[in-house]
């Protein structure tokens, strides 16, 4: 866990180092106990490859129960002598999960994608974030506040209110959804703006707009 790859995966992969089943590259540690047998020991030496640590661990993470990724999370950050996360930073997690453990990799790409439900207002941009939110794109965000008061939040509609006036000022979705994702994460690393604004609620979400606004 410190080096920031689910228990599962690192047993996945040492058990694959010495031993196989057929062309099996993932399996649950049930699996590996119920296929073992001495048939399956390798005799040629191992070489320890990350790339594929990596990748094996995020397939583990894609199918992982997301309470056991969020104590896994916690136990990481314990051993990277990192502040744990509080009881509504874990449950956020938690409820965000479905969105951040989409192409994750590794626990602290999850916790790179999850700095907008764990950092508080007001949002620090970086200089990315910063460059995305010139008067311009704060001006749209600015019109686009009102609309957000009182649509249904659900993603169709979202994604249909941002499409029309981001069509309006004469600009595709992707120009538009950078200087949101900088209001509503302050960085570039990120799910979907319609996921965030989905996990962040119409008052948080219209409250970091507000922040941007002047």
């Amino acid at each position: 866990a410190r080096q920031g790859y689910p228990a599962p995966a690192m047993r996945n992969y040492l058990a694959r180092l010495g031993w196989s089943h057929g062309d099996d590259e993932f399996f649950t540690d049930e699996q590996a106990l119920d296929w073992f047998d001495l048939s399956g020991i390798k005799k040629s030496p191992a070489r320890f490859d990350t790339k594929k640590l990596t990748n094996l661990s995020g397939q583990h993470i894609a199918v992982m129960d997301d309470a056991a990724l969020v104590a896994g999370i916690q136990e990481y950050l314990a051993l990277a002598g990192q502040a744990p996360l509080g009881r509504s930073q874990a449950a956020a997690l938690q409820t965000a999960m479905y969105c951040l453990k989409e192409r994750a990799r590794t626990y602290p790409e999850i916790v790179e994608k999850a700095w907008f439900i764990l950092d508080n207002r007001p949002i620090r941009q970086d200089e990315k974030s910063q460059n995305a939110l010139d008067a311009v794109s704060r001006g749209i965000l600015q019109e686009l506040t009102p609309q957000l008061q009182t649509a249904s939040w659900d993603r169709d509609t979202l994604e249909g209110i941002v499409k029309s006036l981001a069509e309006a000022h004469g600009k595709g979705l992707g120009k538009l959804a950078a200087p949101l994702r900088a209001a509503l994460a302050g960085r570039t690393v990120t799910p979907s703006v319609f996921d965030m604004m989905l996990v962040l609620g119409r008052e948080e979400t219209l409250l970091r707009l507000a922040d941007v606004a002047d």
